[in-house]
């Protein structure tokens, strides 16, 4: 009983000594103003680190979206035009009820109206299954106007001035002959809807028309594709077990893999950041560590009082620690509030605004993860107790015969 009272007075002198150093001291005033530096150096840190690890998460998952869609889940590919069926779509539906398929043609052709000329990739494909799968091609997907029906990305049309209804002609690759010669074959499309996918890249180059098309122009035998588009909940796991049962004619490729080393380069470059913005709060930490070095050298004869009057050197070493503490973890409590006004803000507010057709986005894309906020967290707080540890061992080792010598 005894010792528990002990501890409650010793806990209640530490705080009141801690109060005591944490007011404004007018005959040492720089020892608040680099107290109050650190503060606010860290509470800019840590508001910064929120924002730009917010806006790299916000900016690649937008990033995501789009080539998600554009790039579908996953994709198979064959080796051999005639390994990929009908009958093997079937095959696969049933032993895969939850996935949706999409088996397309491609090739590429060039488009040329009002003497605009760009080069693109035409897919023929279901317009019913492609919807199923691809939101973006089902709110373009527009009427059917017959079997050379195209739909177009709002880019290709913006260049070829040519919106819905009008007509553009495709020129394809293979050739068609006339007479003794042959020329590159070309049709007229009718456009039946324009897609924006918010990527100016796959706006201008892709082209959707029907099946139809391209088995009557380019003679593909029917029921036989150039490729298969899969649209999966969880593509990671499912490409595992699609991939046991493919021959080896067909190949499978996650939408990842098709833009591995993009997400890559994001990805190393968010680290950087973070170890960059990282600095800020070391910095910050500096003052701390200076700001309670000088409050030990001018409050040397009030330590060795204490050490006189009975306080233990951990003692000491605990005010000492806990008050770099107290400035670190009121700086955290501030740049996180900061941190999320700034973040609700930029949601909010058109604050920044971008090129839609560079970024897919006009709207500067925010979200803070909650593991990279936990990284700031723990980062900033590994700092400050490392910043608060020496200057709270010189307080301790402070020596009371010296300094009441040598007052």
């Amino acid at each position: 009983m005894a010792s528990k009272h002990s501890s409650a007075k010793d806990g209640l002198f530490i705080r009141r000594i801690i109060g005591h150093y944490l007011k404004y001291d007018k005959d040492n005033p720089f020892i608040f103003i680099s107290a109050l530096l650190a503060f606010l150096g860290i509470a800019a840190g840590v508001m910064v680190l929120m924002i730009a690890m917010g806006i790299m998460n916000g900016t690649q998952k937008e990033f995501k979206e789009k080539l998600f869609v554009m790039n579908y889940p996953l994709t198979i590919i064959p080796t051999d035009r005639e390994s990929l069926s009908d009958d093997f779509i079937k095959e696969l539906g049933s032993k895969f009820p939850d996935l949706k398929f999409s088996p397309y043609y491609s090739t590429q052709v060039i488009t040329k109206n009002e003497g605009f000329v760009q080069g693109s990739m035409l897919y023929g494909i279901d317009f019913a299954r492609e919807a199923a799968i691809n939101p973006v091609f089902a709110r373009a997907k527009g009427e059917d106007k017959g079997k050379y029906t195209a739909i177009v990305g709002d880019g290709l049309a913006a260049e070829m001035n040519s919106y819905k209804d009008s007509k553009v002609t495709l020129y394809f690759s293979e050739q068609d002959a006339i007479g003794f010669a042959t020329m590159p074959l070309q049709k007229r499309f009718v456009i039946g809807g324009v897609f924006d996918s918010g990527l100016q890249a796959y706006d201008k180059a892709i082209i959707y028309t029907s099946h139809e098309a391209l088995e009557t122009l380019l003679k593909r035998p029917k029921g036989i594709y150039d490729g298969l588009h899969i649209y999966s909940q969880n593509p990671m796991d499912d490409i595992k077990k699609i991939r046991e049962i493919l021959p080896e004619t067909l190949l499978i490729e996650g939408w990842w893999q098709q833009n591995g080393s993009f997400f890559s380069a994001m990805e190393m470059e968010k680290k950087a950041l973070f170890l960059v913005l990282l600095l800020i709060i070391l910095v910050a930490s500096l003052n701390i560590i200076s700001s309670l070095l000088m409050t030990v050298m001018s409050r040397r004869s009030e330590i060795a009082l204490l050490r006189t009057l009975g306080a233990t050197k951990a003692e000491i070493r605990s005010i000492f620690f806990r008050l770099g503490v107290i400035i670190g973890a009121g700086g955290i409590a501030a740049g996180t509030i900061l941190g999320a006004i700034g973040i609700w803000a930029l949601k909010t507010f058109d604050i920044i605004s971008l090129p839609e057709d560079v970024y897919g986005t006009s709207k500067l894309p925010v979200e803070l993860l909650p593991t990279d906020f936990g990284m700031i967290l723990l980062g900033t707080t590994i700092i400050i107790l490392i910043s608060s540890l020496y200057p709270a061992k010189k307080a301790a080792q402070t020596d009371p015969l010296t300094v009441l010598r040598n007052e």
